[in-house]
């Protein structure tokens, strides 16, 4: 004979029985089959445009565990993509973990996740013309791994933009040096290709871009560079679009540095040159400068090129042999170029004499060998000399010639003014 309290607890049981054969038991995280999850058998399909997705659980009820689904933009297998389109990586369900972009060179593309890892956005312009390929992972609300992966094509450009800087990597160089940067290419979209460009400085420098052509843009500050400044100009064109079915298929990062303050001002009139280093006058020197029919330009020049010896020969300037202005003299001392079209401050011991009273010179500005030597020695290229007392000015471009322009029109030279 059972007893009640028997008959009770099996009464019970049986119900806990009948509700069991009616709804499956479950795990604590609502998986079925002895605590096994069940992968769902739909899939989930992104609806942004161009994108490539990787299957996931769409159809477990909104905030249930669930499988991260991936989409990827541009789609995978995209050809002629654009280089200046990001590349995007989104997750639903879950966050992704690693994301990584690389192209056929093996260069990895930089790029940021948002705050909760639900998407990835490259930062880089792409290469044209170049294959890359996604890699990486998210993981799902359900704790499980999803790989990422991908692989697309950049279109080709019918022509390269590339990028000539001046001055060089870890140059020293004078306080008017404009920085110059040559293209390959003409660029047709100037503003694209400016928005692309920057100047760091270590100090304060209010400066600004100006188009010198199609070809070449400059970069000057406001006034000369301050003594010691440390400059970096950063080209970040690879991917610009410049026009034309123009891109830029690499960029580049120099750095420089201002040496001391050497600016010098030639009197023509009063035939004599002072000397001012960082602010202080250092040395008088006189000088002679371009006679009748040879007059030297007045206007602010900057010292370009310069030479312990240099040959010089009419004939470069168009004065052939024969012609009693011709001359070629093979070993002029301590030279300094200062326009495009020949004008040079050298040693010239021929004119001693006429040194600091009369100016006999084809255009140059001489001065005695000791001088020279000494002043050779103090310069940079990148030093500003300031010529007054003649009625010839500086051609715009006859060297480097951008402080001749007022601040204001040179401003104006920005596409982005």
């Amino acid at each position: 004979m059972v007893s009640g309290v028997r008959k009770h607890g099996l009464a019970v049981a049986g119900i806990c029985v009948l509700l069991l054969a009616g709804t499956a038991c479950s795990d604590t995280n609502g998986n079925s089959n002895g605590g096994q999850s069940t992968p769902s058998a739909s899939t989930s399909q992104s609806g942004t445009p161009g994108a490539s997705t990787t299957p996931g659980d769409s159809t477990t009820p909104s905030g249930s565990n669930q499988a991260a689904s991936i989409a990827v933009v541009p789609a995978k297998g995209a050809t002629s993509v654009q280089p200046d389109k990001p590349v995007t990586v989104t997750s639903t369900g879950g966050k992704l973990t690693t994301i990584t972009l690389k192209d056929d060179d093996g260069d990895t593309v930089d790029g940021t996740f948002n705050g909760d890892k639900t998407q990835w956005t490259s930062s880089d312009l792409l290469k044209p013309g170049a294959t890359y390929t996604l890699s990486g992972s998210a993981e799902g609300t359900d704790g499980a791994t999803v790989p990422v992966s991908s692989s697309f094509k950049t279109l080709k450009a019918s022509r390269s933009l590339k990028a000539s800087i001046a001055p060089l990597n870890n140059d020293t160089v004078g306080v008017a040096y404009p920085v110059q940067i040559y293209w390959n290419n003409p660029v047709k979209d100037r503003a694209a290709v400016e928005k692309r460009l920057s100047v760091k400085t270590s100090v304060p420098v209010d400066g600004t871009w100006h188009w010198v052509s199609s070809k070449q843009v400059n970069y000057r500050p406001k006034n000369y560079w301050p003594t010691g400044t440390k400059v970096t100009v950063n080209v970040d064109t690879q991917g610009v679009n410049a026009g034309n079915n123009t891109w830029g298929t690499a960029s580049r990062t120099i750095s420089f540095t201002i040496g001391k303050s050497v600016v010098s001002h030639v009197d023509v009139k009063k035939h004599v040159m002072t000397v001012t280093i960082n602010g202080k006058l250092a040395r008088t020197i006189p000088i002679t400068a371009g006679k009748d029919g040879f007059t030297t330009r007045s206007g602010v020049k900057v010292i370009m090129e310069k030479y312990t010896t240099k040959r010089m020969d009419a004939a470069t300037v168009g004065i052939k042999p024969g012609d009693p202005n011709y001359y070629n003299i093979p070993d002029v001392k301590w030279a300094q170029r200062v326009t495009s079209s020949g004008e040079f401050l050298h040693g010239a011991p021929w004119s001693v004499g006429s040194q600091g009273s009369v100016n006999v010179s084809h255009g140059c500005v001489g001065m005695s060998l000791k001088d020279a030597q000494w002043y050779f020695g103090q310069t940079l290229i990148g030093d500003p000399v300031i010529v007054t007392g003649t009625n010839r000015t500086m051609e715009p471009g006859n060297g480097w010639t951008d402080w001749n322009t007022t601040w204001a029109a040179y401003k104006a030279g920005s596409a982005l003014s």
